[in-house]
């Protein structure tokens, strides 16, 4: 059983919805830092941020293969159950016409900021869809430009952040010499661009 500091760093940390995605993801089986990525459509750096914390709170567990790519699973399964008991006969008690006045204003403040963050998930949502249908197009599209999934790895990364090489390296599941070759190529092909040591899809720029 948990106390109630552990539930609630554990309620914080599935607060966050693309966490509780990776843990769904993670229940399937253990996966990689770029497997969700690709999964998810979320960028590398986001994904290793929520990996690093959740197995800070040993949530999850990570081991390497013979590639030196991370794995991650979980340590333990979550289930949250939430009981909402209905006391009878509790009388309110009596509060003054002032506080009465403050708290139907925070009701009312409640109200609005949750209308509001209502409409936010609802464009994120729509946005998250209009994220994955265009990127099964890329996918579907990509022809002569992009020859396969090592390839794909890349733009994906490169199309969340701009990124130096070290840092492809840390977020990649290539080695650095197939790294490199593989950049060469999509530089050649104008799909990527190098500008001050940094990759990142062409005609991107300053944006």
């Amino acid at each position: 059983m948990l106390e109630g500091g552990e539930v609630s760093r554990l309620l914080d940390i599935l607060g966050n919805r693309n966490r509780r995605r990776i843990i769904e993801l993670l229940r399937q089986k253990p996966c990689f830092v770029t497997e969700i990525s690709e999964r998810l459509v979320l960028s590398p750096k986001a994904v290793i941020e929520h990996l690093q914390l959740m197995e800070r709170e040993e949530l999850l567990i990570s081991c390497q293969d013979e590639r030196r790519r991370k794995y991650y699973y979980l340590s333990h399964d979550i289930n949250v159950i939430v009981n909402l008991q209905k006391q009878d006969g509790v009388t309110p008690p009596s509060v003054e016409e002032d506080q009465k006045t403050r708290f139907t204003r925070n009701l009312v403040a409640l109200k609005r900021m949750i209308r509001a963050r209502d409409e936010l998930l609802d464009n994120l949502e729509q946005l998250e869809r209009e994220i994955e249908s265009r990127f099964t197009e890329i996918v579907r599209m990509r022809g002569g430009f992009i020859t396969d999934d090592g390839d794909l790895e890349i733009i994906l990364a490169l199309s969340h952040v701009d990124l130096t090489l070290a840092e492809l390296e840390e977020v990649s599941s290539l080695s650095t010499d197939e790294l490199k070759q593989r950049l060469g190529n999509l530089v050649y092909m104008g799909v990527v661009e190098e500008i001050n040591d940094r990759y990142q899809i062409r005609g991107t720029h300053g944006e």
